[in-house]
Parts: C-alpha cells; structure tokens; sequence
C-alpha cells in the first residue's frame, strides 16, 4: 500500500466477516437450507386414477364407480347444454359409452377434466340431431330445465322464484350457438379458465374468449325484460 495512505478499519474487517457469515452458512443443517415443498394432492384425482387403472383391466365395477361419481355432475352440464332432459340423458349415456371405450387414449391427468370434454361433445352431437329433426322443432323449451332437488326446508317463495330463474336462462341460453352456450357454462358454471376450455373445447384460446364475450352479450338482450327475477 502506498506511504501515506492508511485503510480504513471496516475494509480491513470486511473479508473476516464474509468468512464468519460463510462458516455460520456452513454449520446450518442441511434440513433448514433446503425445506421440502408440500404438494396438495387431489384425493378425487387419485381415486380417479386408481379406478382408471383397475377399469383398463377389465373391472368393469371400477368403471361403475366413475360412473356413479360424476353421472349427476354430467346431467346437469348436458341438460343446460341441450335445454333438455331426455337429451341431456342420451348424451351422459353416450360419454360414458365414449369414455369406456376410449380408456386406452386417457393420459392420466384430470379424469374429471377429460370425461366433461366428452359430455360436451356427446350434448352437442345430440343437439345437432335434434335440430334436424323438423317433426320436433326444440322440444326442450316446454320441459322443466333440470334443476337438482331442493331440500325440505327450502324457502317456498325462493324456490319459485328459483324455478323460474331457471326456465328464463334456460330459454335464453338455448338462444346461443352451441360454441357459445358451452364456453359460458363452462367458465361461469363449471369454473374453468380460459387455457382450459380451450383445451376441452378443442378451439383457440381467442376463440374462447371471442365466444364468452359474444355470448354474455346476446344473453343481456335476451334476459332484458326478465331482469327482475335476477335482482335480490
């Protein structure tokens, strides 16, 4: 160092006391370094997974217990998909039909995920069916939309007004093109996001967002003169 000029004491200290923090570092246990990151794992995926497993061997019991765990869930998709019961009824039998003959192709991710992509496809195809069928031209409009049962002790007054909610939307989403109405059940009904309707869907992400979007607007108009019955 040259004459005259003398360090000042804290740099002189600097480097012993990066070498204490690195012998603390050091004596740590590995276990406080390195915590473990918990996984929340989904007991309906496992158990999913496991029936999936014994159903591709050939236990049918095991494809019946899917069956018995999502056939309501699908009902009650296919039934605001198709505005009808009877409809709604052929295309839950028909995905599970799909599913059980499609188990080769399940890849083990959601199973939920991927028998309501089926359900979606199955309510379509029927309703498609149905609209070519001009000796019945939306029958579903004069049946009762499927609705789960109410408990006993459900408000009287609220369940009519309930029943009825249910008859205008019902009426109005049949309104919609079939991209429009399943895109709007999904997202605000099912609670998917965007990556994943598109995923079961099977169209663009902008589609998706272009088919919500359209789809909210159409049924603003429509449920404009029926407003009331949405307002607490």
């Amino acid at each position: 160092m040259p004459p005259g000029i003398r360090a000042s004491p804290s740099v002189e200290r600097r480097p012993h006391a990066r070498l204490g923090r690195r012998r603390r570092l050091a004596a740590q246990p590995v276990e406080e370094l390195a915590q473990p990151v918990e996984r929340t794992v989904d007991p309906s995926r496992e158990r999913d997974l496991r029936l999936v497993d014994r159903a591709r061997s050939g236990d049918l019991d095991a494809f019946n217990e899917l069956v018995v765990h999502y056939q309501d869930h699908l009902l009650a998709l296919s039934t605001r998909l198709t505005g009808d019961v009877e409809a709604a009824h052929d295309a839950v039998q028909e995905s599970f039909i799909r599913a059980y003959r499609n188990l080769h192709a399940f890849r083990g991710d959601s199973f939920r995920a991927w028998i309501v992509r089926i359900a979606v496809n199955a309510s379509t195809d029927v309703l498609r069916l149905r609209k070519r069928r001009p000796s019945e031209p939306y029958p579903e409009r004069e049946d009762e939309p499927w609705e789960p049962t109410a408990p006993a002790s459900a408000d009287p007054e609220r369940e009519v007004v309930r029943r009825a909610q249910a008859r205008v939307l019902s009426a109005a989403l049949a309104e919609l093109t079939d991209g429009q109405r399943s895109a709007i059940l999904l997202y605000d009904v099912e609670g998917y996001d965007y990556p994943e309707i598109a995923r079961l869907s099977g169209v663009s992400l902008g589609t998706v967002k272009s088919r919500i979007h359209r789809g909210r607007l159409a049924l603003r108009a429509l449920l404009e003169d029926s407003m009331e019955l949405f307002r607490d």
